[in-house]
């Protein structure tokens, strides 16, 4: 223990630059919009609790393979196309992006719009096609 102590006080730029990086990290995490939850859990929540996945890829992309029983809107049309998710207001909303980081932005928009229960897919479709899930293609 005392080995860390001396490699903090000799390294102090180094571990100054370690807590920093963590602070920023933890803010940044704090900042999103909506909890995160795994392909697995959207499915368990589209199928148990009768979510609302909604992927906001751009449409070239949702025909090339999506989620079964989702819904597309783009991200660049969320705000004008928002009437269409009046019904699931009150429902989970399980959001869809490419990679899981636009997502966090369409939460936003959504928890401005009152929406209260939304959730973010973590890694998005890049994590659903790793683990070998089904798409369909359109």
């Amino acid at each position: 223990m005392e080995r860390y102590f001396e490699f903090a006080i000799n390294h102090w730029e180094m571990v100054l630059a370690l807590l920093m990086t963590v602070s920023v990290l933890l803010i940044t995490e704090r900042r999103k919009a909506a909890p995160s939850v795994s392909p697995q859990q959207a499915t368990v929540m589209a199928n148990g609790e009768d979510a609302l996945l909604l992927d906001i890829r751009a449409p070239a992309d949702f025909k090339a393979g999506c989620v079964i029983g989702t819904k597309n809107i783009p991200f660049a049309e969320l705000t004008k196309r928002m009437p269409e998710l009046e019904k699931h207001k009150d429902k989970p909303i399980v959001i869809i992006c490419k990679t899981g980081q636009t997502s966090s932005s369409a939460a936003n928009m959504l928890k401005k719009a009152d929406y209260t229960n939304v959730h973010r897919m973590s890694g998005g479709m890049v994590e659903w096609t790793g683990q070998n899930l089904p798409l369909v293609r359109k």
